[in-house]
């Protein structure tokens, strides 16, 4: 027995979900000082940046999708793996209890929410044994499924959009990662990082993939070959103009690290995993007799974490557009792509199971006129009263096969997520005079103090986030980025991209 080991292992749990190392701090500040002062994608990193610090102060989550937790453990041998497990699983319930965690273990058959963040599968174990005998090391990274939908594995030879034939070769591998990081655009919350393995099967080259998440990303590959890839990547990726959130803009990507392993004769796979700016990711090394804390991996005890934020919320520039619901036709056509919007009044959350709910029956509130939410937020009971603790964006193109039809059924006039829709979204934007408003993805407890109050919540049998949550907001920041004469500022970006990847396809390598 570990006396101390399920405390160890929920104050990293809550540690990881709240407060981003100190190597993606760097890596965001950097963004930030590359950044055109006055631009969407600077405006959005003012709003990360107060979110990071505003997580570290309250100690809440910095993005209400806590992700998927992943824990690589090294035990000395003879441990006991069984015991350890039921205390991680038992450490993990408690902080989903706490509200640092949202509960995000779905069961695939029934679509019921466990509610406490276990289930079959959930959490990922890695357990190796090591020759230190006096210490313990488990590394915990918490990966959401916005970001994890942007993974994406290559079997070469292939053919890519904008670049041609990719062969087994590191120019072909190249090829891969540009295209990887030009699909994600702002629907894996960009700037973000990359992982990457070359070579291995299926299943292996996945799990080194996202392994090399757990690297810093200031480190250096000790591979020649695969350092000069890393480099190169990173500083042509941020040539595309995806930009924060893919508004366009100087930072695309903060980190790329690459593994190559060997493989089978027929196969050749380059596997990405794409983590978000919101790069949560820390580690211990504990007491192998008591479990308790020794030390913190990704942490300088000697270098407090910096302030982040410049300026106070978000940077104004004097032209922002106040919204309240209901909406008239008439206001929402008055806007435009580029437009900054501050909301004020009620608007109602709804994601993927609200959407489908919707497409079969009348919803359970009026909507027309109303904002809709694309979020799943963090919520705390207190004497009754629901609180939202966190309440960023979820990425919105899963709702491209419904949106459009329960825009014209109910009235919607307002869309909020992260990341944009699709050409059907924005034809019936068009049609019917609605418009889709960007929020900053991750920015989970900046928007949450814009939330005075939770008025209702309905179907509340889906689960915390996937409930429709009846909310009022004040000074609650999102840029139109499609509009309703048809524009879009997400496929305008795309197509820009594609055409600067286009001319990265000449060989480097």
């Amino acid at each position: 027995m570990l006396p101390s080991f399920q405390t160890s292992i929920l104050e990293l749990i809550t540690q990881t979900s709240t407060h981003l190392p100190a190597d993606v701090r760097e890596a965001v500040a950097h963004a930030m000082e590359a950044e055109t002062a006055g631009t969407q994608s600077a405006q959005a990193l003012g709003v990360i940046a107060n979110n990071i610090d505003m997580a570290d102060q309250c100690e809440g989550p910095i993005c209400q999708d806590t992700g998927w937790p992943t824990f690589e453990i090294r035990t000395p041998i003879g441990t006991n793996q069984i015991t350890m497990k039921k205390e991680i699983a038992e450490a993990l319930a408690e902080a989903t209890r706490r509200g640092k965690l949202r509960p995000n273990s779905v069961d695939s058959i029934t679509g019921k929410n466990s509610g406490n963040n276990l289930g079959p599968g959930t959490p990922t174990l890695h357990f190796e044994q090591w020759e230190n005998n006096d210490e313990i090391e488990v590394r915990l990274l918490l990966k959401g499924g916005g970001c994890e939908n942007k993974n994406i594995q290559y079997s070469v030879p292939c053919e890519l959009p904008h670049l041609g034939r990719t062969d087994r070769t590191l120019e072909g591998v190249r090829k891969c990662l540009l295209h990887a990081v030009w699909q994600a655009q702002g629907q894996g919350c960009s700037a973000g990082a990359i992982g990457v393995c070359i070579g291995g099967d299926r299943t292996q080259s996945y799990n080194i993939a996202k392994q090399q998440l757990f690297r810093t990303l200031d480190d250096v590959n000790p591979v020649p070959e695969l350092a000069q890839l890393e480099d190169y990547i990173l500083k042509s990726a941020n040539l595309l103009g995806i930009g924060t959130m893919g508004f366009g803009g100087q930072s695309t990507l903060i980190g790329c690290k690459i593994a190559a392993v060997n493989r089978l004769p027929a196969c050749f796979f380059v596997t990405v995993a794409y983590d978000c700016w919101a790069f949560r990711r820390l580690g211990v090394v504990l007491d192998a007799k008591t479990g308790a804390i020794k030390r913190w991996l990704y942490r300088d005890p000697a270098k407090p974490a910096r302030r982040m934020a410049t300026s106070e919320g978000l940077p104004r520039t004097g032209k922002e557009i106040r919204l309240k619901a209901p909406l008239s036709e008439e206001k929402i056509r008055s806007l435009e792509v580029g437009d900054v919007v501050l909301i004020d009044g009620e608007m109602f959350t709804g994601r993927d199971a609200v959407h489908s709910y919707l497409m079969k029956h009348e919803p359970p509130a009026s909507l027309q006129g109303q904002i809709l939410y694309h979020c799943g937020p963090v919520m705390l009971k207190d004497n009754g009263t629901w609180k939202m603790t966190a309440a960023g964006p979820t990425t919105s193109i899963r709702e491209e096969p419904y949106q459009a039809e329960i825009i014209k059924r109910y009235g919607i006039r307002g869309v909020i997520g992260k990341g944009g829709m699709g050409a059907r979204t924005l034809a019936g934007m068009k049609e019917f005079g609605a418009v889709y408003l960007n929020a900053i993805g991750g920015a989970a407890q900046y928007y949450a103090r814009c939330v005075d109050e939770v008025m209702d919540v309905q179907l509340l049998d889906f689960g915390i986030p996937e409930a429709m949550w009846h909310i009022r907001v004040h000074d609650f920041p999102a840029i139109v980025t499609m509009d309703a004469q048809g524009n879009s500022l997400h496929a305008d970006v795309e197509k820009a991209s594609a055409a600067i990847l286009g001319k990265l396809a000449e060989p480097v390598f």
